[in-house]
C-alpha cells in the first residue's frame, strides 16, 4: 500500500488539472468573444454590446444554472451583490476602453487587477522581480512620459478601472461561489444585467432589437458570457484566488493575437516585450507561489 505522503502530490496534480483546463477553455472563448463584440460597436456601440452580453448571457446562465433554487440569506447576499456589481463594471468599462484602445493592450491593462491580487501579501525576494517586472510592462504600455501613439490614456484608465473590478470579482466570486455553488454565475450576471442593461438600452435605443443583430449577439453572449463564466465560477471554487488571479497570466497574449487575427490590431515591438514582462510576471508569481 502506498503512504500518504506518495500519494499526495499525484492527487493534488490531479485535482488542479481540471479546473486549470477550465480557465484555458474561458480564455480563449472570451478574448473571441471580445473580438466579436469590438466588430460590432458601429452597430450598437460599447454600451449596447455590454447590453446585449449581459443580457442575452443572464438568460443563458438562468436556463443552465436555474439560480431560483439558491438559499439566499443575509450571510451570503453581500457577496453576490459584489460579485455581480463587479462583473457588471469590469465589462462595462472594459468595453468603453477597447473602443480606442487595441485589445491586447486594454487586457494587459485591465490584467493589472488580478495580477496586483496575486502579488499581494507576498513576502519573498523573489516576488520583487515579479512586481519590478509587472512595472515596467506597465510604464511601457501607459502613454505617460513617453509617445505612444496608439494608446488614448482615457481608453487605458478605463482599463485599468476593469483590472480593479476584475480583483473583486475574483474575490467576491470566489466567497459567493463557495456558498452558492455554480448558479452563483446566473445570479451575479442578474445584478450586473439589472444595472447596465437599462444604460444600454438608453444609449442606443431599438437598434438593440435588430433580427439581423440577433445570431451575433447570442455568439457574443455565450462566447463572452455564458461558457467563460459557468468555467471560471466552477475553477474559482477549486483554487485559491491567488492561484486563479496568476493563472490567468496568458490573457494578454491571447487577447493580442485574437485582435491581431481579427481586428488587424498590430502591436510595435516596444507593445510585445511589455506585454511579455507582464505575462513573465504573473507566470512567475505562479510558479514560485506553489512553493510559498
Amino acid at each position: 500500500m502506498k503512504s500518504p505522503a506518495s500519494v499526495t502530490p499525484a492527487a493534488g496534480a490531479a485535482s488542479m488539472l481540471l479546473p486549470v483546463c477550465l480557465l484555458l477553455v474561458s480564455m480563449v472563448s472570451i478574448q473571441g468573444g471580445a473580438a466579436l463584440a469590438k466588430s460590432l460597436f458601429p452597430l450598437v456601440g460599447a454600451s449596447g454590446i455590454t447590453a446585449l452580453r449581459l443580457g442575452l448571457g443572464t438568460l443563458i446562465l438562468f436556463v443552465i444554472f436555474k439560480p431560483w433554487r439558491m438559499r439566499l440569506h443575509r450571510g451570503n447576499l453581500l457577496p453576490l451583490l459584489l460579485y455581480g456589481l463587479a462583473l457588471g463594471t469590469m465589462n462595462f468599462l472594459f468595453y468603453q476602453s477597447i473602443r480606442t484602445v487595441p485589445l491586447g493592450i486594454a487586457v494587459a491593462l485591465e490584467f493589472t487587477g488580478p495580477l496586483a491580487l496575486a502579488i499581494a501579501g507576498s513576502r519573498r525576494a523573489v516576488d520583487f522581480l515579479w512586481v519590478v517586472l509587472a512595472v515596467l510592462g506597465l510604464w511601457f504600455l501607459l502613454p505617460l512620459g513617453h509617445s505612444l501613439g496608439s494608446v488614448d490614456l482615457r481608453g487605458a484608465l478605463l482599463a485599468l478601472g476593469a483590472g480593479g473590478c476584475w480583483a473583486i470579482y475574483i474575490l467576491a466570486g470566489q466567497r459567493a461561489g463557495s456558498q452558492n455553488g455554480p448558479a452563483t454565475v446566473a445570479a451575479g450576471s442578474l445584478v450586473g444585467a439589472l444595472i447596465y442593461c437599462p444604460i444600454g438600452l438608453i444609449q442606443t435605443g431599438s437598434a438593440l432589437f435588430a433580427p439581423a443583430l440577433l445570431p451575433l449577439a447570442l455568439a457574443l453572449a455565450v462566447l463572452s458570457s455564458a461558457l467563460p463564466y459557468s468555467l471560471e465560477i466552477v475553477a474559482l471554487t477549486r483554487m485559491p484566488a491567488r492561484t486563479f488571479g496568476t493563472l490567468m497570466s496568458l490573457e494578454p497574449a491571447l487577447a493580442a493575437l485574437s485582435g491581431m487575427l481579427f481586428l488587424h490590431e498590430h502591436l510595435s515591438l516596444v507593445q510585445w516585450l511589455a506585454l511579455s514582462a507582464i505575462i513573465i510576471a504573473s507566470a512567475g508569481a505562479t510558479l514560485t507561489s506553489k512553493r510559498a
